[in-house]
Formats: C-alpha cells, structure tokens, sequence
C-alpha cells in the first residue's frame, strides 16, 4: 500500500502530525525503533503508578492555542512543580524566592533579599565570559556555589568556567514565597499518564513498532508520497559532516516497600559530589493516589545521571554551543535540498523543545503543508 505520509518516530511531534493528517483525510503509516509509542514521554503502570520511563515530564504552556489542542487528548491533573534542592542535606526551596534566600542568609524581607544578591552580584565587573560569571551576575556567589555550580557541571560534564554564558540567560529569582516553578497558565500532568494521550492522538492510525527507518529506509522511502522524520538529523545523513552533539540521561529506578521516600516529585541534588542530579518520586506527580483516590501503598524512585552521548545512547538534548550551531546549520542546508522530508522535533531540529513548544511547531507545519 502507498501512504501519502510516513512518519518517522510516535513522540509528540510525530503523534500531532499523523493525527492532522488523518483529519484531512491522508493515509498515515507511523514507525518507531522503540517497542512503544510516545517517544520520551512514554509512562508505563508500574505498582499502580504512572511511571515516567524516560524522565520525568511535566506539562506547562502558555499558548492557550497548544493547551486546547492538547486537552482533546487527555484530561490534565493540578500537578505544580515545586523542586527541592538538597546541598549536603541542607534543602532549598526552588525557584529561588524568598524561602531559598531566608534559610541562605537569613534574611526575612524582600528589600533585605534584594541588598543581599546586588552585595553578591558586585563581584563581576563588566560582561560575564562564562556561566560561572553570568550566574553570580545573576544571583550572587552564595546561590551560585551551592544550588548552581554542581547541580551544573553534572549536568553539562564541565567547568561552569568552560560553559558559555548564554546557557544562563536568565535564574528565576522571586522576592515573594512562590514556588510554582513553571509560573505558566496552564501545566499538570495528563490524567492516567502521556502514553494514554498520545493513544489518542494515534487513534484509527497504523502504528508499526521496533521498525528502524534508517536500517530499511530506502523499502519504506518507496511506501510514502512524503516523509515526517523526527530522529537525529545527523544520522539521517549518516552523520557525513560529523556528530552532533547531545547530553545523555542514564536512570536507577527503584520500587520501594514504603509509601513515601522523599515527599516530593523532584529534589536536586547541588553538590558536585553526589553522582546523580536529582531523584524523582513518580508518584507525586499525581498526589500519591491512584486513579481511584486511593493511597499507593509502595513508591518507585529514579536516580538520574547525566552523561555525554555516545551512539547507541538516547540523545536527550542537544548542546546548543556555537560549534554545534554550525554544524547544524549545514545540516540543515543538507535537509532543504530533501523535497520528500519534513524534519521536525527536538531531534530532528536540533532544538531543546519543551513539549508545548513540540506541538506548536508540529501545529505550525501541518498548518502549511496540510493546508
């Protein structure tokens, strides 16, 4: 059978995508390398809870247009993310607010809060050349030493010395006792976990799973007028010019006899010493509870280690630097001459996409080329 799209991975992108397809009427294979759909947000029941396989995911948007689009598909619950940040076992509020900067400095107002961070901030003359100096332009040096710089140099696997500036463009810093994280309009986590919401989105939609594109590409190039691609744009073109460049997540998960392990969805880990950058509590993100209100009897935690990518690793997010800016730039003049493909995605753009910012660029080119 000939299909009018064939669409190259069942994340987000690709799910809204085939499914504006199928509304207008097109025929839509969608194949993924992985033995299930949803891409990184895939959850899966595990004790009850709706376990994030891939890491914690937490909606939040302020595109009332993404919002409606996306509560067709799932109902969403009143999830807020409000981290902790342990330091040695010291625990931080985040983002940082007036709650962080107490327990720092012991200070009770916003104006004290205020003199403190200007006092600290003074110690950088002129524009930050690196992140070390851009945070500590931001928040002071007692922030940056302690909530920072070590949950950063995990994360990135070097120097805040060595990191550009502009990965810190901007700290939240709040002079009120806000811990809403996100701070946007809309945010919770889908009702019964993602893979249910992109479920829906695939509804009626051929789905081929453990299918790896690039391995029989030029059989299923043959099966479709066009193609949607949302893997690494790199090994579409088997990485010809070189790699990108990626941070990777490896995670520990543990199910646990207790009920509760930490008594929140995310704590951070600041300190250079510990391995791991966080630990999450999956279920927290849905208060604990069953879909029945009923208490969750055991827990089930993920210890989540960053590393540097390698193939045969899931790339995670990509290291928007200047070198890999470039590269990517030649990629893409490589994309532009593929009449038949579409590359779209995190992977596919080489963008770190937030998952709103996901569904309004699929939103955005079904708009054009379905219109």
């Amino acid at each position: 059978m000939k299909y009018d799209y064939l669409v190259v991975g069942s994340g987000l992108y690709g799910a809204v995508f085939a499914h504006e397809a199928k509304e207008k009427g097109k025929s839509v294979l969608v194949i993924d390398k992985r033995p299930n759909i949803a891409g990184n947000v895939y959850t899966e029941k595990v004790e009850g809870i709706n376990f994030h396989k891939y890491g914690a995911h937490i909606f939040h948007t302020n595109n009332t247009k993404v919002w409606n689009y996306i509560t067709q598909f799932a109902n969403f619950n009143r999830f807020t993310n409000s981290p902790v940040a342990n330091y040695k076992g010291e625990l931080y509020s985040m983002p940082f607010n007036m709650y962080t900067f107490n327990k720092m400095w012991g200070v009770v107002t916003p104006e004290e809060a205020a003199a403190k961070i200007e006092e600290q901030k003074a110690e950088i003359k002129g524009e930050p050349q690196n992140l070390e100096e851009q945070a500590i332009s931001l928040v002071g040096r007692d922030i940056y030493e302690k909530l920072v710089k070590g949950y950063t140099e995990k994360q990135w696997g070097r120097d805040c010395k060595e990191l550009p500036a502009f990965i810190i463009k901007r700290l939240p810093v709040r002079l009120t006792f806000d811990n809403n994280y996100f701070n946007a309009l809309y945010q919770g986590i889908p009702v019964g976990g993602y893979t249910k919401m992109v479920e829906n989105l695939l509804e009626g939609i051929e789905v081929r799973l453990n299918e790896d594109y690039l391995e029989k590409k030029a059989e299923y190039d043959a099966m479709a007028d066009k193609v949607i691609y949302t893997g690494a744009i790199d090994a579409y073109f088997n990485y010809s010019l070189g790699n990108l460049e990626y941070r990777s997540v490896r995670f520990e998960n543990e199910i646990l006899d207790k009920p509760n392990f930490q008594g929140n969805a995310a704590v951070n880990y600041t300190d250079r010493e510990t391995p791991w950058t966080r630990i999450i509590e999956h279920k927290w993100f849905e208060f604990g509870k069953d879909e029945n209100g009923n208490d969750l009897p055991k827990t089930i935690i993920s210890k989540e280690y960053s590393s540097e990518w390698k193939p045969g690793d899931e790339p995670y997010y990509p290291v928007n630097d200047e070198k890999n800016g470039k590269l990517y730039a030649d990629y893409k003049a490589l994309a532009d001459k593929e009449e038949k493909v579409i590359f779209g995605g995190r992977l596919g753009e080489y963008k770190y996409y937030d998952m709103d910012a996901v569904i309004a660029s699929a939103l955005d080119m079904c708009e054009k080329e379905l219109a």
